[in-house]
């Protein structure tokens, strides 16, 4: 049998608020593997304009990603749940080659199996150009800011 990732489905609000941290966190180490082991081996993924199957196309999306988006640093947000599904509103921050900083705005749909491995991941993100001066998240998220809300502008 394969290895889950805690919590599992039907989720409850607290269980779904825990799964949306533990992405949340996994997300921020910008590493591609240990993110991949979040999802399952067939995974499917809509990000943006890409589309990716498979925890090796999902590293190859990540690995890219990190390259172009440096001192990426993420927040996630419970938005709603049902049974074995999770709706996710998101901001992040990164830095272009250039020197620029942008923030991402998005919402996710995300479907997990049975093991709380997530087997599909819908991705709708805008970008909005930022000074370094507006920046607002810093590296992960603190205990003390854990459960905190997002604000959207």
């Amino acid at each position: 049998m394969a290895e889950g990732r805690p919590p599992y489905p039907p989720f409850t609000a607290e269980t779904a608020r825990q799964k949306v941290q533990a992405a949340e966190d996994a997300w921020n180490t910008r590493d591609p593997e240990r993110v991949a082991g979040a999802y399952t081996p067939d995974s499917v993924w809509r990000n943006r304009d890409t589309f990716a199957t498979g925890r090796q196309e999902i590293i190859e999306l990540l690995t890219a990603k990190w390259q172009r988006e440096q001192d990426y640093a993420l927040r996630k947000s419970l938005w709603a749940f049902d049974d074995n599904r999770i709706a996710v509103r998101f901001q992040y921050e990164s830095r272009d080659a250039d020197g620029r900083w942008w923030r991402s705005y998005g919402n996710e749909l995300w479907e997990f199996d049975e093991l709380g491995l997530m087997r599909r991941r819908e991705a709708s993100i805008n970008d909005v150009p930022i000074t370094e001066a507006e920046r607002r998240i810093h590296g992960p998220r603190p205990e003390s800011e854990r459960g905190v809300d997002i604000p959207l502008r």
